[in-house]
């Protein structure tokens, strides 16, 4: 046992005293504060106790992969980066793969045992909604941030239909929203493996031109197909509800996404869907629109596009299987800006920081210490690793860019964005591993 000496011990009962004397849980963390948690309680407390360790631990490990791959001055170089806060790690003060959208497949065949739980594969909807938020919290655990279940609603209404017909949602109206109920109060509740703080997850929706895309070769394990008319349905039964399920309670999760396929011309293709969404957003629902000319995208958070066949885009959010971000590395470009440091060249730098956390994860999933990844609900090869700007407006404003909808503002946005993936695309190549960008919220 490695034994704390008497000013460490200290320091940590004075963090223990500040935080149970703190208004609430966000005020009382002093690292990677997070709004999942409402509440402040000896969970919380024991989550918050030990980050600064895990981030040193962190820290040394990626500087002891960089070193390996590259370089002990780089390895240097990453700590300094780090400190001078040209960049910020992604929830750094955990061990864990950043997020992830897995597909539900291994869930319809093997049921929880893949992860080490007792569940068989599910063979009616309750036993469906019930296992699906043991695994919800079962694959978040071994997440920093999301999940998402583009699958979601293909597998809900498989089993309605089994158990129900075909026009379960008129028949069995209740019922649905009962299982709704279930599925999406259960998993606001506050999780255990994630320092009591809710599971952050995703679903999509579809409209009919975008469903065939990505669905029309899915074939569930008894070799019957997706129904895009039940499928349809559904989906609008569930916008409707959520939207009057949240005049009743502040519910968080799940963040939805509906994806339209547009003609080209920014003008979506599906018009009763473009009917729908315009009705539901006058009611007063709130969920993320993707738009896209093709079928290519996949996601797995509600900023980040991950496209099939250019894949090194910047985000806005769209829906999309077994994809995800094994790790996110941030740029303030207004700090980058302002101090005259060659962004060029700390692109370069963070491309060679990822490989070093991608051969960490490589690692893990080799010491079977990633049992997601074991069980197929996601593949390795296929997440991203993603560099994350912000301050773009700030660095903007400082080069005295007037920051509205004219010429000379969007002409540098893009040529910044540009060459963002240009360089994405050149490191993809090298080093064998995909790169994205994604724009990241100020805090």
């Amino acid at each position: 046992m490695v034994k704390l000496t008497e000013e460490q011990i200290n320091a940590k009962i004075q963090f223990m005293n500040q935080y149970m004397n703190a208004s609430n849980a966000a005020s009382g963390s002093t690292l990677d504060a997070n709004a999942n948690v409402s509440s402040k309680n000896i969970a919380t407390l024991t989550a918050e106790m030990y980050k600064d360790f895990t981030i040193q631990i962190n820290r040394k490990l990626i500087q002891n992969k960089i070193e390996q791959r590259f370089t002990k001055k780089l390895a240097k170089q990453y700590i300094r980066d780090i400190e001078d806060h040209l960049i910020y790690i992604h929830d750094e003060s955990s061990l864990y793969p950043y997020c992830v959208s897995i597909s539900i497949y291994p869930f319809l065949i093997n049921g929880l045992k893949s992860l080490g739980g007792e569940s068989d594969a599910p063979k009616h909807l309750e036993s469906f909604c019930g296992s699906f938020g043991n695994l919800i919290f079962a694959i978040s655990s071994q997440f920093a941030g999301a999940v998402a279940i583009p699958e979601f609603f293909l597998a809900f209404d498989y089993y309605a239909r089994r158990d129900y017909g075909d026009n379960y949602i008129k028949e069995q109206s209740y019922l649905i929203k009962q299982k709704f109920q279930h599925i999406v109060y259960v998993l606001n509740q506050p999780a255990a493996a994630r320092g009591y703080q809710s599971v952050f997850w995703n679903l999509s929706t579809f409209d009919k031109y975008f469903y065939d895309g990505l669905f029309s070769t899915f074939v569930f394990p008894d070799g019957s197909k997706p129904n895009w008319e039940t499928i349809n349905s559904l989906q609008k039964f569930f916008h409707s509800w959520f939207r009057e399920e949240r005049e009743k309670a502040l519910l968080t999760f799940p963040v939805v996404t509906h994806s339209f396929l547009t003609n080209g011309k920014d003008d979506v293709m599906d018009s009763e869907w473009k009917e729908f969404v315009a009705d539901e957003l006058s009611k007063g629902n709130e969920f993320f629109i993707y738009t896209s000319p093709t079928v290519d995208s996949l996601s797995s958070c509600c900023r980040l596009k991950n496209s099939l066949v250019d894949e090194f885009s910047y985000s806005l959010g769209a829906g999309g299987v077994q994809t995800g971000s094994k790790n996110v590395i941030t740029i303030n470009v207004n700090r980058v800006t302002q101090e005259g440091v060659d962004l060029n060249q700390l692109i370069d730098r963070i491309h060679k920081y990822q490989v070093a956390f991608n051969d960490l994860y490589t690692e893990y999933f080799e010491k079977d210490m990633l049992s997601v990844y074991k069980a197929g609900f996601i593949d390795l090869k296929k997440q991203f690793l993603t560099i994350g700007i912000n301050g773009v407006v700030e660095a903007a404003e400082y080069l005295g860019f007037e920051i509205s909808n004219n010429k000379e503002y969007k002409d540098w946005l893009s040529n910044l964005l540009s060459n963002f993936k240009n360089k994405n695309k050149i490191a993809s190549a090298k080093y064998g591993v995909k790169f994205n960008t994604e724009f990241v919220p100020n805090h």
